[in-house]
């Protein structure tokens, strides 16, 4: 006699958590590390940018731009949060 057996539970998947930010870590932490994180971008990006020639070149300094204008925002955000005067 032929009886299904239903299938096994899917097991549960627990994220990753080698890169979760902690839920007590303070806002100004963290816009203070986005900062430092988008101007090692932006320097990155600008010197990759002019070993290279043509369009390619041309599509990195757009991409550091975008950083450059990112690294604006953050650090505009984080004077408001902790005005420096």
């Amino acid at each position: 006699m032929f009886k299904p057996t239903p299938n096994p539970p899917k097991p549960v998947s627990h994220p990753s958590t080698i890169f979760t930010v902690l839920p007590e870590v303070d806002s100004e932490t963290l816009l203070a590390h986005a900062c430092e994180t988008l101007a090692s971008a932006n320097i990155m990006a600008s010197e990759l940018a002019f070993t290279l020639n043509g369009p390619t070149c041309s599509q990195l300094l757009g991409i550091q731009q975008m950083i450059s204008l990112a690294e604006l925002s953050v650090n505009r955000v984080l004077d408001q949060v902790d005005p420096q005067n």
